[in-house]
């Protein structure tokens, strides 16, 4: 049995009545408020008395009351409080009942047609603020069946005390961690592994990290399912080492849940907002686990970059390699590769690929990757994207496709003229962030790459986030 809802830890301002007399919105203030559109970030957007009013939960064509919870320079936030009027846009039945606290899924509320129908608009939206884009294609995004229940990964802070954990994530805009009790974005085996850690915590009196005074032990779970096996990872990341402790959680964690197959203790004690720190300790003798997307055996480990939609993740995969255009002739680039997924994919119809990516233990699981996949074909290297691409181009390399799939702030104006330099006949970019892609495509016109589509990927239904795959050639002047 479940224990009971706990709200959020916070401490809300008191509301004003709606008739009170204020001179414009202030902090506390209760309002009556017609939503007009979402922000990029999925933020419900009103206007009152000139202001610009983002409301956390709410959908276009909703009337509701909202409470001024923060001023800010360019808007002001506030709290959905009440539906006065549900949008049409709106699901018959709520689908969470923390949507309200947590705001992790903004989306989770709209049927998923105007989800898919207002994502494709954001990214034609971003692609039009530059006139050389204005004409790309976008294809209509590809949908995952499994749209609820699919994070194979979270990455959940752990706070109150041992006698009420929260384990859960933060509230927007502060440190208030909301307790999560079955997301019902989270793989079911992620939600179970939760209860059985929350249960242990009091059951073995674990003591949970106290920010305001620096004590306490346990600071984040992080779990990680595999799809295609059924086993879990856990990582309890802790303030210091406390064996004991967290030998006993990990044990009783176990003995509910033997899907368990990796226990990991990460140390952290530094005061920042990072999640891991620098050493890993393993309580069980299997260090990762296994799982299968598209084509592709993959080994996880605690620190892998994995996306967190199996299915999806297999979508965007075909999706680079059906724009490819390989014939088993070409030699590849795949900048930012990751663990190898996309890099994997690729190898069985090209001549060889390199992959290259800042972080060496991201290299060092996807040489492990390769080998586990039988690609002898595929060569990964660790370091700094602009000096390995810089004695690429010195030393004249043959390059005849370029994947490009940076992280959220895009690539750096010096990479993408170094990959221009390399003159492949295709570059493949991927991104999950339509403003930073629309950006460097504008650059990559410049310097003679057409787009020719973008493929959007609904990576994480229920929220604002699109993933894009899009196809740029050489130009012909640039080529003649």
């Amino acid at each position: 049995m479940t224990a009971p809802r706990k709200p959020a830890k916070r401490n809300a301002a008191k509301p004003v009545l709606k008739d009170a007399v204020v001179s414009g919105p202030k902090r506390g203030t209760t309002l009556e408020l017609l939503i007009e559109r979402l922000d990029p970030e999925g933020m419900g957007v009103a206007h009152f008395e000139g202001a610009t009013i983002l409301v956390a939960g709410a959908l276009p064509q909703d009337r509701c009351l909202a409470r001024i919870s923060h001023l800010g320079r360019t808007a002001v936030h506030a709290d959905l409080i009440k539906l006065t009027v549900a949008s049409a846009l709106r699901t018959k039945q709520p689908i969470c009942g923390d949507a309200g606290e947590c705001l992790g899924c903004p989306l989770i509320g709209m049927r998923y047609a105007e989800q898919i129908k207002w994502k494709h608009e954001q990214v034609q939206s971003e692609l039009n603020a530059y006139a050389v884009l204005k004409k790309v294609k976008v294809l209509e995004p590809l949908s995952p069946q499994q749209r609820m229940h699919y994070r194979t990964t979270a990455k959940l802070a752990v706070a109150g005390s041992h006698r009420e954990p929260y384990i859960g994530i933060y509230r927007r805009a502060s440190h208030d961690v909301v307790d999560l009790e079955d997301c019902p974005l989270h793989h079911a085996m992620v939600n179970r592994i939760i209860t059985a850690t929350r249960e242990g915590i009091a059951k073995l009196k674990v003591p949970t990290w106290q920010e305001k005074n620096k004590s306490g032990i346990l600071r984040y779970l992080v779990v990680r399912v595999s799809v295609s096996t059924g086993e879990a990872m856990m990582t309890l990341v802790t303030a210091r080492r406390a064996f004991n402790e967290i030998h006993h959680l990990a044990r009783f964690v176990q003995e509910r849940l033997p899907q368990v197959s990796v226990v990991c203790q990460n140390v952290n004690s530094s005061e920042g907002n990072v999640i891991f720190g620098a050493h890993d300790h393993f309580l069980t003798k299997q260090q990762t686990i296994q799982d299968r997307i598209g084509g592709v055996e993959v080994l996880i480990s605690p620190r892998s970059f994995l996306q967190v939609h199996n299915e999806a993740a297999a979508l965007l995969y075909n999706a680079v390699l059906e724009r490819a255009g390989l014939d088993g002739k070409q030699t590849v680039l795949d900048l930012y590769c990751g663990i190898g997924g996309i890099a994997l994919t690729l190898a069985p119809h090209a001549k060889q690929v390199l992959g290259v990516e800042m972080n060496p233990e991201a290299v060092a699981d996807a040489r492990r990757n390769a080998k586990l996949n039988h690609r002898r074909n595929c060569r990964f290297e660790a370091g700094d994207v602009r000096e390995l691409l810089a004695e690429l181009v010195e030393d004249e390399e043959r390059i005849d496709l370029a994947v490009l799939n940076p992280p959220r702030k895009g690539c750096e104006r010096e990479v993408l003229q170094q990959v221009a330099g390399l003159a492949p006949q295709r570059i493949v970019y991927v991104s999950c962030s339509p403003q930073t892609l629309a950006r460097d495509l504008d650059i990559l016109a410049g310097l003679g790459y057409d787009c020719r589509e973008l493929q959007p990927v609904d990576m994480f239904p229920q929220t604002p986030h699109v993933e894009n795959v899009a196809l740029l050639e050489r130009s012909v002047a640039k080529t003649a």
